[in-house]
């Protein structure tokens, strides 16, 4: 007999979870490696402080106890939490690109940064000298 779970039961997520290939063949991107990458990558963007969590939490509308979750790797982000995250942080993004495989695309991503960024500098070396 199948018992169902209340709604509001936490899924906790274990090394042993799902699996996703990653770049390398044999490698392999369990569910708990996942959230320790995501984990990385947010406390790259944001820090480790509690502001950081709240922050996060007003980014992404998620319940502050799991973004606490997220940045101490006990759970990652589900789809749309993921996809808000990697709207706001460059870091997840990055982390996820490479994740796929994309490294094409991160590629890409940093050279339009980057001109943004010359084109910035131009302009403000532009504005100095008038």
């Amino acid at each position: 007999m199948l018992v169902d779970r209340p709604p509001k039961d936490r899924k906790i997520q274990y090394e042993s979870g799902n699996n996703f290939p990653d770049n390398n063949a044999d490698a392999v991107l369990g569910s708990g490696r996942l959230a320790r990458i995501v984990a990385d990558a947010l406390h790259r963007e944001f820090g480790g402080t509690h502001a950081a969590v709240k922050m996060v939490v007003g980014l992404t509308q998620a319940n502050e106890r799991a973004v606490k979750n997220w940045f101490l790797a006990k759970n990652g982000p589900d789809g749309p939490h993921i996809v808000m995250l990697m709207r706001h942080s460059n870091e997840v993004l990055e982390a996820i690109l490479i994740l796929a495989g994309r490294k094409d695309l991160l590629t890409a991503k940093k050279l339009v940064d980057a001109r943004k960024q010359l084109e910035q500098m131009l302009q403000l070396i532009s504005e100095l000298q008038k």
